[in-house]
């Protein structure tokens, strides 16, 4: 049986919660330093709050303690392990070895997941980070199916995967984009997003290839309809992209992902079930077109390039609504747009965000009013007829979000048996069992008379044990209770007593949790020997482990030595095939080196066509 998790992001401890209640089985989140989202950090009260509300449900807390460590922060970083440790957390996600060190420690008994960030895009890298004692690895974006069907048969700890949200552009962990041109590290929770500024490309000649594009800016990745395929190649945990998502965003996605999960354990029960527990009830219908969204991709997972750019802004988009029919004046500084709609049973709110593709950028409005498919706002310069118009919000929508709160609840079967001692004394045991597994009974002594009306006593047995009280949905054995025969008058009081003693008595128990699985160190096969600053080695300690594992040469850093004529990015987004000019795939003819310009910066593309990709030099 394998065990699916959905894995949600969490910027805060009200995103957590929301996540959990609308589905995730997992959330990640940072605690008060060492997170590669240095704007999401949060204490530790609040991971523990965090922890004791996922743990209702048998969900899990990973907390993101996956920068790199300077010298001089180690103690801390160690103080910060032993505190989500105390607080309930399940699991750290690790980039720096310091970090895993540390967690081999006496005292420290969580499970660590090699981060993202660690760049882990064949078999061989995720041999190594087993053998250092990782349990699970998070793989790189940019894999395809056969390549992650690979890494499985080679490896045995649990396979990690993005499957929704933004796209850096470079292999993960080695970004020094932003620490070149800000000292503002993507390591250190820092990245300026430089991916996503404009730049003009140029070819060695000087002639201008694109100009004022956001040339490095990849669509969001969206892989819901490929969630099967990943389950099937080794996936188990499926990750949504969003620590600096608004809680509108992470409930949409979440829900979306949830649903999409549940299906394929409804296909295949003998193969796959859900890594927690409950099931969540009402809520509001999700649609991931109408949150954040750079436009969608499904990126390299069928081993195949694509039209991956979103070079004409790195803003959201939102949902493509209907093309502009006319304009006109009607005020001073007020017109009217009148749009044929795309989408069918399109309906306009007030307050409605809007955005089109400008000359040089993508315009965004608000309408002040919107009437069927007619919208009145300020003067838009740059937008004419023809034009394509996206809603980037929602109004309607994002009300449906905040109103139509999704619950969760656990699934408990009440099991209900009747003595009668003598004429007006009765023995009733309810026993009850949770779908995780907890199995609690009360007993009850009742001084009654037999009913005088069975059916109808058995009839409001069922219909008062089989409600919601606290976290679980309480359900009846409807033939049990139709084959009792000798029942004593209950009042609905009294029933609904013994659903709330059960209740209580079931919150003395935690929530069971399925294991996740925990590392077991090996003998340490290094894939290099010269260990380059692509290794992110900022500290004696993670240094001593490749040296004490036969590393013949250790670069620092690159935050720490800032070498020039280096790789600030290596991808396998190509700019040469985005724009035609692919030698394998376009029959291109030259190789030569492309630039991107930025306020007089100039960088170099170079092209590695052997291995299909693509880097960023500073030469």
């Amino acid at each position: 049986m394998t065990y699916l998790e959905l894995l949600a992001p969490a910027r805060d401890i009200s995103i957590g919660i929301a996540a959990i209640d609308c589905g995730a089985d997992a959330i990640y989140i940072a605690g008060p330093d060492f997170g590669a989202r240095k704007a999401a950090s949060n204490s530790i009260e609040d991971i523990e709050k965090l922890c004791n509300y996922a743990h209702l449900f048998g969900a899990r807390v990973f907390i993101t303690l996956n920068t790199i460590i300077y010298e001089e922060e180690l103690d801390k970083a160690y103080k910060v392990l032993l505190d989500v440790q105390r607080a309930g957390a399940d699991a750290i996600i690790v980039q720096d070895m310091a970090i895993l060190e540390f967690a081999k420690k006496t005292g420290f008994n969580l499970p660590v997941h090699a981060s993202t960030q660690c760049a882990i895009r064949t078999e061989e890298t995720a041999l190594q980070y087993e053998s250092l004692g990782f349990s699970r690895l998070v793989l790189e974006r940019e894999l395809s199916l056969s390549t992650i069907k690979k890494i499985h048969s080679t490896t045995k700890c649990e396979l990690e995967f993005f499957v929704h949200g933004a796209l850096c552009v470079c292999y993960s962990g080695q970004c020094y984009l932003s620490e070149k041109i800000t000292k503002r590290s993507a390591n250190r929770g820092e990245c300026i997003q430089a991916c996503r500024s404009k730049y003009d490309l140029t070819d060695s000649n000087g002639n201008i290839l694109l100009k004022d594009k956001a040339i490095l800016s990849l669509k969001d990745l969206n892989l819901k309809n490929r969630l099967e395929d990943l389950a099937d190649a080794g996936i188990c945990s499926f990750k949504i992209e969003g620590r600096l998502k608004n809680i509108s965003y992470v409930k949409n996605v979440v829900r979306e992902y949830s649903l999409a999960i549940d299906e394929i354990c409804k296909k295949q029960p003998e193969k796959y079930r859900r890594a927690s527990f409950g099931e969540v009830y009402g809520g509001f219908t999700p649609a991931p077109d109408k949150t954040f969204n750079r436009g969608y991709t499904e990126l390299f997972i069928d081993g195949k390039r694509g039209s991956w750019a979103a070079m004409d802004t790195p803003k959201s988009m939102g949902e493509k609504i209907g093309i502009v029919k006319s304009i006109r004046k009607v005020g001073k500084d007020t017109m009217e747009i009148l749009i044929k709609p795309l989408i069918n049973n399109l309906e306009l709110r007030n307050g409605d965000g809007f955005s089109f593709v400008g000359k040089n950028d993508i315009i965004g409005f608000r309408g002040d009013l919107c009437n069927d498919n007619r919208i009145i706002t300020k003067s838009i310069i740059g937008l004419k007829e023809g034009i394509i118009l996206y809603r980037n919000i929602s109004v309607a929508f994002e009300k449906e979000l905040e109103n139509n709160k999704c619950t969760r609840y656990i699934k408990a079967g009440i099991n209900i048996s009747i003595n009668h001692y003598n004429e007006s004394t009765y023995k009733i045991i309810a026993k009850v069992c949770t779908e995780d597994g907890r199995c609690v009974e009360s007993k009850f002594d009742v001084n009654q008379e037999r009913a005088e009306n069975v059916e109808r006593m058995k009839n409001l047995i069922l219909s008062q044990l089989s409600k919601k009280t606290g976290i679980y949905d309480f359900f009846t054995f409807k033939d049990e209770i139709y084959k009792l025969v000798d029942i004593p008058y209950m009042s609905t009081a009294f029933l609904n007593s013994i659903r709330r003693d059960l209740a209580a008595k079931l919150d003395m128990y935690p929530c069971i949790k399925i294991p996740l699985q925990t590392g077991i160190q090996g003998n340490i096969n290094l894939k290099e020997k010269d260990i380059s600053y692509k290794y992110n080695i900022a500290n004696h300690i993670a240094e001593s482990v490749y040296k004490s594992n036969g590393a013949d040469s250790i670069e620092k850093a690159y935050e720490l030595t800032h070498r020039s004529n280096v790789e600030l990015m290596r991808t396998k987004y190509c700019v040469r095939f985005e724009i035609g000019r692919c030698p394998k795939y376009q029959k291109g003819k030259d190789n030569s080196p492309l630039y991107i310009t930025n306020n007089g910066r100039r960088l170099s593309l170079h092209f590695d066509c052997k291995k299909c990709e693509m880097t960023v030099e500073d030469n």
